[in-house]
């Protein structure tokens, strides 16, 4: 009996076997097949792989051939519509602005801030930024943001230089501005890969036209890496400098093949180039030929750069480094430094990433600043995120990382433009079941933005002072080297290199060939073709246990591990062979470093006494306003206050901000929010111990059931996040609600009579007792105590270090720049009057992150062109007491108009004429 049924169990098998090879289903596995059977079914299916990877390859040529015909090609999901472009331009370019159309169903908010995404023209052709529908492109235009989109053409205008590229861009953004009046805030402008820098020299040009700014995958220290893990900083060294990129220009007739920067990029990783790729596609055959020819309609679109472009480019910064120290100065006179960057900036990096590793993203920190005085003095906020795996281009390709990272960054980006300055890290944590207040956020994720020191972000970066002084020794060698070609050989070269030598090296190029040699221009082609579809009719995949599927997953793991070992291998020998060439005392001296071996090779940027005596008047300034406002303010000074102990703030406080705004306080703008909160903050951060003392002051003039409600809410936002408070917050909170009580007690005993003098003698009252009965647990700050000999407070001196930032060349910071103390709170622009001294006042940028100042101090001798002085109007006087219930406001008069920086005010003196 047992025997039977096994007999009829077998033939059961037998004829689902058959059945399912009939539908085309895997063949049956190694378990119930002979070895025989398992090795025929295997070199079936082989042989259709074969065939579908051969076809697959002619699909690619086809598109490679029909991609590169277009005019304008791109490879963005998304319908857009040019509406500026380039070319015409007093100094043309190729690059073009396109506004993204949105998708059906999806409606764009007027009053959202525009995104505009620049893709990087670093060798492959534009749309990488909206490559998907999981993209920052489409991250933002789904939140409801205006969209555009900066791409380029394959081959660049004649003479089109990196500046024109900076003023176009420049351009662009004026066209956004103009086309979004109603929006709330600046342009957001992200820059991927090599776009990055591009963007961060605009920006230093024309700081007045960037909202926040977000660096995906963007170098901006290329000496900076970790040793053994970054070897493409090393190629410069051992190609002897940027002579090769002159002579590949020359090579091409005045035009660099961005061909050559993509074979760079495949040699980082040779067993993805070789291997992997091409047998991930052959593995997976079935399914994965649409997303490679997806992605290879992008990789595979080479473009071109002038030669001048690219020597710039090397020159500059991958060999000369020269731009996050301020050395750069463009053809009309303007130093393009960073800190003149005066909106957030967003670094995201990766572990993961070979190409722009987190010391290179970063790195810039560390050569621009030397402590977070100085950046606090020159009023820029640093956000960074560092992932932990994702590869280079899933910073920006990746659908996982646009859902969480990007869209964070997108749902978050006025809480961004909000923060105080200094350095935060985003942390972003999933949403769990019990977490609190979870209506507050969009989304499975909940961001949170912790302040950092610039010794954490240094710990990070690893600068090491020897291995910035064997790359100084490049630069001087590389200079050296180009000169050598430029006098002996380029004149030689240049007559051999016709029009049509070039246009054959461009066609011989190994990337080209491979995408070329097989299209249906093939002969072989046609065949190809009507054999797959036959094989695609009859499709018998093998079973994934099959024994010589398992050896031939085995045998390719090797061929990618053995590719591996090799690379280790290479870039070992490759950095240690830089390190003892480069390294050598010899070479040092010969290059010109050997005169002071202790001195660092890179200094830091300079410091004007403009910039010393506008902290220093900054000060008094926002110390005099410390008396000003009403029950907004206060409650605005609460939350700093309460604040400073957590070093975190919560996507969730924020969110109920701006709902409360929304129910109670239509009229207040978004931007007005802004600027008033980052002008509590400063004072804050100035004088914490007068702000709070005047806080009695503030409320004067708000009825009880104000104060009472104001308090409340304040409460529920210093709780959102749900975690608890810390031990230091708690007991603020605790000195704020006494505040607070103590207000609408007194208030509900003496209620608002509503005209200014008894407003005002209430005021002066209050203001004396709070001078006589200080709030216990604040100890007075060191200057507020100190008098001079004329009996009047006497004003911090700035500190040493506040000055430590800024050459003669470059324009002073905005009011953010006010020393502010690490576990700063939330802050915004600085939004009343600020008083100047009329003589010796430093040039300086306004306090709002809006258009630059119109009106310019004089510059020193040494600048290009004085910028015309511009009569400073006089100080505005305390605005009046406000009539019962409601909070004071300040006068409806424009605010004094600050000085332009000298930079900036010499430039608009120029245009004017």
């Amino acid at each position: 009996m047992p025997t039977s049924q096994s007999a009829q169990a077998k033939a059961q098998e037998a004829q689902s076997q058959d059945a399912s090879q009939a539908k085309g289903a895997p063949l049956t596995s190694l378990f119930s097949l002979t070895p025989w059977s398992a090795a025929m079914a295997y070199a079936v299916d082989a042989w259709q792989r074969s065939v579908l990877y051969a076809d697959a390859m002619r699909q690619r040529g086809n598109q490679y051939q029909e991609h590169m015909a277009q005019q304008e090609p791109n490879v963005l999901s998304m319908q857009s519509e040019v509406i500026a472009r380039g070319n015409t331009l007093p100094r043309p370019v190729n690059y073009m602005l396109s506004r993204i159309i949105p998708p059906e169903g999806v409606v764009i908010d007027p009053r959202k801030r525009p995104f505009v995404v620049v893709d990087p023209r670093a060798g492959h052709g534009p749309g990488i930024g909206g490559f998907k529908p999981e993209s920052e492109l489409g991250v933002a235009i789904r939140a409801g943001h205006p969209c555009y989109f900066v791409g380029f053409l394959p081959d660049p205008e004649p003479g089109q230089t990196v500046e024109d590229v900076m003023r176009a861009e420049a351009f662009f953004l004026e066209t956004v501005i103009a086309r979004h009046p109603e929006a709330e805030g600046k342009p957001v402008v992200i820059g991927n890969c090599q776009a990055g820098w591009q963007v961060m020299m605009t920006a230093a040009m024309r700081p007045e036209l960037f909202g926040p700014i977000i660096l995906a995958g963007a170098p901006l220290s290329y000496w900076a890496g970790w040793r053994g893990m970054n070897p493409m900083r090393y190629l410069g060294g051992l190609l002897g400098g940027s002579w090769l990129t002159a002579l590949t220009s020359d090579l091409g007739h005045g035009k660099f093949d961005g061909a050559w920067l993509v074979r760079n990029f495949e040699f980082l990783n040779p067993a993805n180039t070789l291997w992997d790729k091409q047998y991930h596609l052959y593995a997976n055959i079935d399914t994965e030929t649409e997303r490679y020819l997806g992605f290879e309609k992008w990789w595979g679109g080479h473009v071109y750069l002038n030669g001048d472009e690219i020597q710039y480019i090397v020159d500059n910064l991958f060999v000369g480094n020269r731009l996050s120290t301020a050395e750069l100065v463009t053809s009309d006179g303007i130093r393009l430094d960073l800190r003149n960057i005066q909106s957030p900036i967003i670094v995201f990096c990766s572990r993961g990433d070979n190409i722009t590793p987190p010391p290179q993203a970063l790195g810039w920190l560390t050569d621009v600043y030397q402590n977070d005085e100085e950046i606090r003095a020159h009023g820029q906020t640093i956000v960074y995120a560092v992932h932990e795996s994702i590869g280079h281009l899933g910073i920006f390709v990746s659908g996982s990382v646009a859902r969480k990272e990007h869209q964070e960054f997108t749902s978050n980006i006025d809480l961004i433009d909000v923060l105080p300055t200094g350095i935060y890290e985003a942390i972003i944590r999933d949403k769990q079941n019990d977490t609190p207040n979870a209506d507050l956020t969009d989304g499975p994720y909940i961001a949170s933005f912790e302040r950092r020191k610039l010794d954490q972000v240094r710990k990070i970066i690893e600068p090491i002072q020897e291995d910035d002084r064997r790359f100084a020794t490049v630069a001087r060698l590389s200079e050296i080297n180009l000169g050598l070609y430029r006098r002996f050989m380029q004149p030689w070269v240049q007559l051999w290199a016709t029009p049509t030598v070039a246009e054959t090296l461009r066609v011989l190029h190994p990337l080209r060939l491979q995408y070329e040699a097989f299209s249906d221009k093939n002969p072989l082609a046609e065949s190809t073709a009507k054999l797959a579809e036959k094989v695609r009719e009859e499709r018998v995949p093998v079973a994934a246990d099959n024994i010589f599927r398992v050896w031939q997953e085995i045998l390719s793991r090797s061929v990618s591990s053995g590719l591996d070992i090799w690379r280790v291998t290479r870039d070992d020998i490759v950095e240690q062979l830089f390190m003892t060439v480069y390294g050598s005392p010899l070479a040092q001296t010969l290059a010109g470093l050997g005169a002071h071996p202790e001195a660092p090779p890179r200094k830091h940027p300079g410091v004007s006494p403009e910039h010393r005596d506008f902290v220093k008047q900054t000060l008094a300034d926002l110390r005099a306003q410390v008396s000003r406002g009403g029950l907004r303010e206060a409650c605005i000074r609460m939350l700093v206050y309460v604040g400073h102990g957590e070093g975190a703030i919560d996507e969730r406080n924020f969110n109920l901000i701006r709902r409360l705004r929304v129910d109670h306080d239509k009229s207040m703008t978004l931007e007005r929010f802004k600027e008033m909160v980052r002008e509590q903050a400063l004072m804050m951060m100035l004088d914490m111990h007068g702000a709070i003392q005047s806080m009695p002051i503030l409320l004067s003039q708000a009825s009880e059931e104000n104060i009472r409600q104001a308090l409340e809410q304040m409460i529920r936002v210093v709780t959102a996040a749900g975690d608890k408070l810390g031990e230091t917050s708690q007991a603020r909170l605790e000195e704020m609600r006494a505040i607070f009580e103590s207000a609408a007690d007194r208030a509900a005993r003496f209620p608002i009579l509503g005209n200014a003098a008894s407003a005002s003698s209430q005021q002066s009252r209050l203001a004396q007792a709070t001078e006589t009965q200080p709030i216990p647990g604040l100890e007075p700050a060191p200057w507020a105590t100190a008098k001079t000999n004329g009996g009047q407070p006497a004003l911090p001196d700035p500190k040493p270090e506040l000055g430590a930032a800024l050459d003669d060349a470059a324009p002073s910071p905005s009011a953010a720049a006010v020393a502010a103390t690490p576990q700063a709170a939330p802050a915004a622009k600085a939004s009343a009057p600020v008083k100047r001294a009329p003589a010796k006042a430093p040039a300086r940028k306004t306090a709002t992150k809006t258009t630059a100042a119109k009106a310019a101090a004089p510059v020193p001798a040494a600048k290009p062109a004085p910028a015309t002085p511009v009569p400073q109007p006089p100080a505005t006087a305390p605005a009046s007491p406000a009539p019962a219930g409601t909070a004071p406001v300040q006068p409806a008069a424009a605010p004094a108009k600050t000085p332009a920086s000298p930079n900036r005010a010499t430039r608009r003196a120029q245009r004017s004429k």
